[in-house]
């Protein structure tokens, strides 16, 4: 059911072609970068926050980590991940395939500044046996992100 959402609106958005489906698992950075073919640090790992009770996603390199002063000081309040098991209900996707397409309303996204420097990234696309290559600014657009934060540790 994610991967149809995540199809359909990167279908609406013309970038469908974009997807590419993995004989492999791609639910986590290691075997998404394996599946695709990709360094681990190109995934677009997506990782899913509540801020108060507005889930929010942050899409960073698939190797970086965050910094819990700097995302702090950029959002005023303390990181909470959204245990796997609610994931899907803040989200609209599963863990493992966690995107910023085809989400639920209300759910802000953010690109984190490491991502910048790859000409291609890979976010999953719904599920756990895909990924989507764009570049930072193609996924900036079709992923409706608020903005652009630096909020990893520097590596």
């Amino acid at each position: 059911m994610s991967l149809e959402k995540a199809r359909a609106w990167l279908q609406e958005k013309g970038y469908a072609d974009r997807i590419i489906r993995t004989e492999g698992s791609s639910a986590t950075v290691e075997l998404a970068a394996q599946a695709l073919g990709c360094r681990p640090a190109e995934i677009a790992k997506t990782l899913s926050f509540l801020q108060k009770e507005q889930p929010v996603l942050i899409l960073a390199e698939g190797d970086a980590r965050i910094d819990n002063h700097k995302y702090k000081e950029t959002f005023h309040v303390k990181a909470r991940m959204i245990p796997a098991a609610e994931v899907e209900q803040y989200i609209g996707h599963a863990p493992g395939g966690v995107c910023p397409f085809g989400i639920l309303p209300g759910v802000k996204v953010y690109l984190d500044e490491s991502l910048r420097k790859f000409q291609y990234v890979y976010p999953a696309a719904g599920d756990d046996h895909s990924g989507v290559r764009l570049t930072p600014d193609e996924l900036k657009e079709l992923s409706g992100a608020v903005a652009w934060v630096d909020v990893c540790k520097e590596k």
